[in-house]
């Protein structure tokens, strides 16, 4: 008999575990309410008022743990919400009508907001949809025009205008987003044709063996895995399939034609059984591989969520997990099983009766050399069942088994202690992450933590790392910096409280940076508290660029001179040479003796290094008397060149600076030289060269730079450079030489439009086109602008 403590109900091939009696207290309960919850046993998000509309009355926004204990709660004030949904970091998602999606996190706290276009917020949206795609969260919107607009990644925005779907007059009867080939799609549903929009077709499907019956498809369910689809027909039949829409699983006749609130698909991974469950206003029915359905009658309003293997039903009482019956717990437990782990199980109780029985069924595993499966089955039932006397009572058969075994590895039982140790904490009631062990192992342990550090729940976290003994730098260290970061946020505590708790508690992890704990303070207002906490910082170079940041320059600068680091020294006099006026620049160095002493030996190295180049460049002629009075004024100009700057203010070195200013006076063989000793970047070197050719303007030799090989920077920086220094004359020559990506932009520059038109239409480029017509004049280009806008309604039909 199965050992439920009236916690598990079994239906059929499936089994209903009640996770919870929710903490919450909603008087109607989730009637008027748009909920939302985050899969793997996440958060919950109700929007409550939603669907009363009352102009007297703001909906209220809640969040609450899966057990519902209330994490968050206040007034909505902005638009009218369309859509809740959470991110794959449990971020909460709110789609208004006008297409705005505002962000909030786990405490109800606003983080940022986007727009997802001017087509949906002028269309308004009709309906959404968010989901999880390998690139992170996404959302899908079918705006008022009936057409949809998709973003793959909310963490870098790319909208997708999908085609449209023909015969299309009023809103789908129902759709849903597909993950393919890396590639998010719609599949939607128009009567009965199905149609699959990607980014450059709308393609019409037929599932395979669908009831002939359908008149029209009602509602539709994608899996956790996006692998398998379950569509809802009005003539009540389920047809289950592949969602690539090539294999037929299924076809069950619920006989109820109504449309369903909701529908979702209840499957395990690696299960070979279909099964789909169909939920209406106080009914569910389960649908699978046979004829038959299981019904459940429901008590009160309840809301399906997705999971990886099965269902949670969230009423506005209990909160329970509807899943397939593993296949290890259901050899176990079913009646009259002789499998290896019900015999072993069975052999355990009667061990601890003290019964002879116990070396009957022993025998009998052994006879049949199953024993080392019979420990298998009992170690893997007990990460399936949520009831901890459950999980005791089938690890104690297991070990009882692993007596008898002299050569049964061990690490399987032993991980399977620590995982369900771990899993039953974070179940708690107060904690409210009830897991499987099957999506335990999928989330990983690190995105466990990290769930565990976002509620603020330090200690159990830290406690989960020292028993999985998770490395310092991923575990106990990693949770520590991210305590100390929300401790320096607080108001209600003194810096050097704080401060000192924060060193007490970090003093023995390892690896932890306090300038990034610095860095939260003061970015919180708390600059005493930074630089105290930069106090406790080994390391000089992690110190100084926070110390700068906060206008702290006079310590910045003797940290720097502390380390006895000259480099870090020297970084800190040139970001106070660029940052200072020159007056209190030098009394700030006369203040520091060392600093000042570095910043002159590096202007003498500069000075020396570049005199020496000089020399270089004479010698290499092999004959100084010959030098013509050209090469004398170059050398001239050079040697005010470094005078100037010697007097003027101090400058520091580097190949930049050397080869700029070789180049400025005009020693360009040099500078090439310098370029090749130093493998200077191609890139670099011509950008360099560039600007000071057009800066001289010495076009002359621009052109014939020009000419010399292959520019590694294209030639539309030669057009800008000669535009830039009002020679148009200069800019055309090199227009022909442009890459045809930039051709536009080139023939814009030098104000030839008939270029520039003749471009963006020969790339059929709707972009390039809409650039050119935005700079054309009615009055003037009156012919242009028509063929332009002829070659744009021809791209844009393309």
């Amino acid at each position: 008999m199965w050992p439920t403590k009236d916690k598990t109900e079994l239906l059929g091939p499936l089994r209903k575990i009640e996770l919870y009696e929710m903490g919450w207290n909603l008087k109607d309960g989730l009637r008027e309410c748009l909920v939302a919850a985050a899969p793997y046993g996440g958060p919950i998000a109700l929007l409550k008022g939603h669907y009363r509309r009352s102009p007297s009355a703001r909906p209220q926004l809640e969040i609450y743990s899966s057990s519902g204990l209330p994490l968050a709660s206040f007034p909505w004030k902005s638009g009218v919400v369309k859509q809740l949904g959470w991110t794959v970091s449990d971020d909460l998602l709110c789609v208004q009508e006008d297409g705005t999606v505002l962000v909030y996190d786990l405490w109800g706290g606003f983080k940022r907001h986007f727009s997802m276009g001017n087509e949906v917020s002028q269309s308004q949206v009709l309906e959404t949809k968010i989901f999880h795609s390998p690139y992170g969260t996404g959302v899908a919107i079918l705006t008022g025009a009936l057409r949809f607009t998709l973003a793959t990644n909310i963490d870098d925005i790319k909208l997708r205008r999908l085609p449209e779907v023909p015969g299309l007059q009023e809103a789908p009867s129902c759709w849903a987003v597909l993950t393919q080939d890396r590639q998010s799609k719609v599949l939607v549903a128009n009567g009965s044709q199905l149609f699959i929009l990607d980014n450059t077709a709308c393609t019409p499907v037929t599932p395979p063996g669908l009831s002939p019956q359908a008149s029209s498809i009602v509602h539709m369910c994608v899996s956790f895995s996006y692998k398998y689809l379950a569509l809802l027909t009005d003539s009540g039949h389920v047809w289950m399939g592949t969602s690539n829409l090539k294999e037929k699983l299924s076809e069950v006749d619920t006989k109820i034609k109504t449309p369903p609130k909701q529908m979702a698909w209840c499957r395990r991974p690696k299960s070979q059984q279909p099964s789909a469950v169909v939920m209406w206003d106080g009914l569910l029915i389960v649908v699978g591989e046979c004829k038959e359905t299981i019904q459940y009658h429901l008590d009160d309003d309840s809301v399906l969520v997705p999971e990886l293997d099965g269902v949670r039903i969230i009423s506005g009482t209990h909160h329970e997990l509807l899943q397939e019956v593993p296949g290890a717990c259901e050899e176990i437990f079913k009646i009259a099983s002789m499998a290896p782990g019900a015999l072993l199980l069975e052999a355990h109780k009667e061990y601890e009766k003290e019964s002879q029985k116990a070396d009957e069924y022993l025998r009998e595993i052994k006879e049949q050399s199953l024993l080392s499966e019979a420990v298998r089955q009992c170690v893997e039932a007990a990460g399936h069942e949520h009831e901890p006397e459950t999980q005791k009572t089938l690890l104690r058969a297991a070990s009882f088994g692993k007596c008898f075994l002299s050569n049964f590895p061990p690490e399987q039982f032993v991980s399977m202690c620590r995982d369900l140790r771990v899993l039953n904490a974070v179940r708690d009631y107060t904690v409210g992450i009830p897991l499987t062990h099957t999506q335990f192992k999928q989330m990983t342990v690190q995105v466990l933590i990290d769930r565990l550090v976002y509620r603020k729940l330090y200690p159990l976290a830290i406690e989960v790392c020292r028993y999985l003994k998770t490395p310092e730098y991923q575990g106990v260290s990693r949770v520590l910096k991210h305590w100390a970061c929300y401790k320096v946020q607080q108001k209600e505590e003194s810096d050097e409280v704080i401060a000192k708790a924060v060193s007490v508690k970090l003093a023995d992890a390892a690896g932890i940076s306090y300038s990034e704990i610095a860095t939260k303070a003061y970015e919180s207002g708390r600059t005493e508290l930074a630089i105290k906490l930069l106090e406790f910082e080994p390391r000089s170079g992690e110190q100084v660029p926070l110390l700068l940041k906060m206008k702290k320059s006079p310590l910045a600068l003797s940290k720097a001179i502390e380390s006895g680091d000259t480099d870090l020294v020297y970084t800190v006099v040139m970001y106070l040479k660029n940052e200072l006026n020159r007056g209190d620049f030098f009394m700030m160095l006369r203040n520091q003796p060392v600093a000042l002493s570095l910043y002159k030996q590096r202007l003498e190295a500069r000075v020396a290094l570049l005199q020496s180049a000089v020399d270089e460049y004479y010698k290499a002629k092999n004959d100084f008397s010959a030098k013509t009075t050209e090469d004398e004024m170059r050398l001239l100009r050079f040697q005010r060149k470094l005078e100037e700057e010697k007097d003027e203010q101090l400058v520091g070195f580097s190949l930049q600076d050397t080869m700029t200013t070789l180049l400025s006076v005009g020693l360009h063989k040099h500078a090439e030289q310098l370029y090749k000793d130093f493998r200077v970047p191609d890139k670099r070197f011509w950008w360099l060269k560039l600007k000071a050719l057009a800066e001289k303007e010495d076009w002359e030799e621009l052109e014939k730079f020009g000419k010399t090989k292959k520019s590694p920077i294209g030639y539309l920086p030669f057009v800008e450079v000669c535009i830039k220094h009002h020679n148009k004359y200069e800019a055309k020559k090199y227009v022909s030489k442009v890459t045809p990506e930039q051709k536009v932009k080139a023939h814009l520059a030098v104000g030839d439009m008939e270029g520039a038109a003749e471009a963006a239409i020969e790339r059929r480029n709707e972009s390039e086109i809409s650039t050119v017509l935005s700079r054309c004049s009615a009055t003037t280009d009156h012919l242009l602008m028509e063929r332009l806008n002829r070659a744009k309604a021809t791209a844009v039909k393309k």
